[in-house]
């Protein structure tokens, strides 16, 4: 299993188009550098009116498949 940290800003506006799909798939850069990319459906329980901030931690299988996501 392999995990990733990342720290997210993302507004409310930017989520409700990825939302809406104009994006499925939001593009990262973890912090240790490493740019990364999953799908935004997996952001929706962290979302606020004020959109989504803060650290996260996700983790994926050894094929690259999602796993879980948790707010560090």
């Amino acid at each position: 299993m392999q995990e990733i940290y990342l720290n997210l800003t993302i507004t409310a506006d930017e989520y409700l188009k990825l939302y809406k799909g104009a994006a499925r798939n939001v593009f990262a850069r973890s912090v240790d550098g490493k740019r990364v990319r999953f799908p935004a459906n997996i952001l929706q329980p962290f979302v606020t009116r004020e959109g989504i901030r803060g650290r996260f931690a996700i983790r994926f299988d050894d094929g690259g498949r999602f796993h879980d996501i948790r707010r560090v």
